[in-house]
């Protein structure tokens, strides 16, 4: 028997999730609801599918663990169904869904998900997280500030940096040869060696002091208008090139769905800041 649940449609910068309301925590979000419901032509839609959840009632015990400290569990899943750790623009969406609904303090709350707790807090019309702690992948064999090799149709491999920010990441720095606009990103780039729990791929192309533009393709879901961790491995991949990790002034990077700022914190932490939006209210059967 099937499921009738309340759900919201939102977005950070165009990347697009769909929100199922379960307060209660009575039911589990499977890998083939999450690819049902995310699917464009047949489903509601999405980058992404979020079940809004007690995190007293998550299936994993580390998770379960951070009740008492983050009410509320973001259970994230990509459009194919994977699970993910952490979700940038998901995490604003999902913070703001538990204002709008008064299920949280209006100023800013914690946040429960995959990759621990956090943070949020609103500014204006912009949504501020700090992401927590982000570090090199292999940083010993990337002394020189690259250890991967991306293959993109048409163009002789890229050389990469691999970062971790709750999930994994792989940077290029596209030569000022290569029109960024001009990439094949239909299929996901060839990464080796290749991680394997897969790995987000963004392209970076500088355009002055402190501002940079990219595009991403995301595991699990394809070419995507906007990445929030893909956009705090952007900022943190340029700044470690320029050889200095003392950051005061925001890092602004613009994606196909808009911009986003990013901060680095003490303590090896970074911060994202944007907007997001809820778009459309409904009921869906669950599959």
């Amino acid at each position: 028997m099937s499921r009738r649940v309340r759900f919201t449609k939102g977005h950070g910068t165009r990347n697009d999730f769909v929100l199922l309301d379960d307060r209660d925590g009575e039911f589990t979000l499977t890998a083939t609801t999450a690819a049902a419901l995310a699917d464009r032509r047949s489903g509601i839609g999405g980058d992404g599918v979020i079940r809004v959840a007690p995190t007293a009632t998550a299936g994993d015990a580390s998770v379960r663990d951070l009740a008492d400290a983050a009410p509320w569990f973001m259970d994230y899943r990509n459009a194919d169904g994977s699970t993910a750790q952490m979700c940038g623009n998901g995490v604003r969406v999902f913070a703001t869904y538990l204002r709008r609904e008064g299920l949280a303090p209006a100023e800013g709350f914690p946040v429960a998900t995959r990759d621990g707790i956090k943070h949020v807090r609103f500014v204006g019309d912009q949504v501020v997280v700090d992401m927590g702690q982000w570090r090199v992948l292999d940083e010993a064999e990337a002394a020189d500030g690259m250890d991967a090799l991306v293959h993109v149709p048409g163009h002789q491999p890229f050389s990469a940096l691999r970062l971790d920010l709750g999930n994994p990441h792989t940077v290029v720095a596209l030569p000022p040869s290569v029109d960024l606009d001009e990439l094949d990103l239909s299929a996901a780039p060839l990464v080796k060696p290749h991680p394997a729990s897969g790995t987000n791929v963004e392209f970076v192309q500088p355009l002055g002091p402190g501002h940079i533009r990219m595009r991403v393709h995301e595991r699990g879901v394809g070419e995507t208008q906007s990445c929030g961790t893909g956009v705090c491995a952007a900022a943190l991949a340029t700044h470690i090139w320029a050889g200095d990790l003392d950051m005061d002034a925001p890092w602004i990077v613009d994606v196909p769905g808009g911009r986003l700022t990013v901060r680095l914190l003490p303590g090896r932490r970074v911060e994202l800041s944007g907007p997001a939006v809820l778009v459309a209210d409904g009921t869906v059967d669950l599959p």
